[in-house]
């Protein structure tokens, strides 16, 4: 069966001066989806509340989680879940582990690996928290019933690392791949995670922003359009496709919008072609 297009235009979990702009980018993607085939998760307007816990607008945070598992409930197979910032991944990812059983691998394409925690986060964005959530280890409200295990990821283009972050991924020993290792090591990295099927992340600031403006916090050196669609293509070819993300979507104006169009449907057309 085809993907269901889930557009999640979800800012809350951003930290970044452009966050309200993601609401814009994911209309913007909308535009060109099959109404038949898309659903949207209705995002609240106001910030919300950070309940005592620390997070910031956890409330809105919990609100469009409890929302987006709704609406991927009645997703017959797998979602391509549209943001939004990259916590969006968060309730997609929680509906593949369910629907596999926990047999998943998830790769996470991305110039941050997004894996802090509100003590060592420098932002205290949850956007930069969300695979640490989804390893089981964040607030009350948003850790997953049935976390990720941490040798079923793979990082993917991961270029910005915070010193919190590199010491977990010492501790753990997390796959990574390079953004000029991508050809050579994606599938072997995926495949050493024993897993089935696969979950695909794509944050687009993992693009060389010499590519791509489109994002809140670019950064240099990333990977080529090109050399993403063609590791997307590779994984599909070996494994099936429990479901996958397009987050971090933040153009300046409507016409930038339409000068980075032409690259999101390159990528939809990776994931989404039989």
């Amino acid at each position: 069966m085809p993907a269901t297009f889930v557009v999640i235009p979800q800012w809350q979990g951003s930290g970044s001066s452009r966050a309200l702009r993601l609401g814009d980018g994911a209309e913007a993607i909308r535009g060109d989806l099959p109404t038949g085939s898309t659903r949207v998760v209705e995002v609240p307007m106001e910030a919300g509340d950070e309940l005592g816990s620390g997070l910031a607008r956890l409330g809105s945070l919990q609100l469009v989680r409890e929302r987006s598992r709704a609406v991927l409930a009645d997703v017959a197979d797998w979602a391509l879940a549209i943001g939004g910032d990259c916590g969006i991944s968060l309730a997609p990812i929680e509906h593949a582990l369910d629907r596999t059983g926990g047999d998943l691998a998830v790769v996470w394409f991305d110039a941050h690996p997004d894996l802090n925690t509100l003590a060592t986060s420098p932002s205290g964005a949850f956007s930069g928290m969300v695979l640490r959530t989804l390893l089981g280890d964040g607030v009350d409200g948003l850790v997953p019933a049935a976390p990720l295990a941490a040798d079923r990821l793979v990082l993917a283009g991961v270029r910005s690392v915070d010193d919190g972050e590199d010491a977990f991924l010492t501790e753990t020993g997390i796959a990574r791949v390079g953004v000029d290792e991508l050809d050579s090591g994606l599938v072997a990295a995926v495949e050493a995670t024993g897993a089935a099927s696969v979950y695909l992340h794509i944050d687009l600031d993992v693009l060389d922003p010499a590519e791509f403006e489109g994002v809140g916090e670019p950064v240099p050196f990333g990977v080529s359009a090109a050399a993403l669609v063609a590791s997307i293509r590779a994984v599909k070819a070996r494994f099936p496709i429990a479901g996958a993300t397009i987050a971090g979507f933040s153009p300046a104006s409507a016409d930038a919008a339409a000068d980075d169009l032409p690259t999101i449907l390159r990528i939809i057309g990776a994931l989404t072609s039989p």
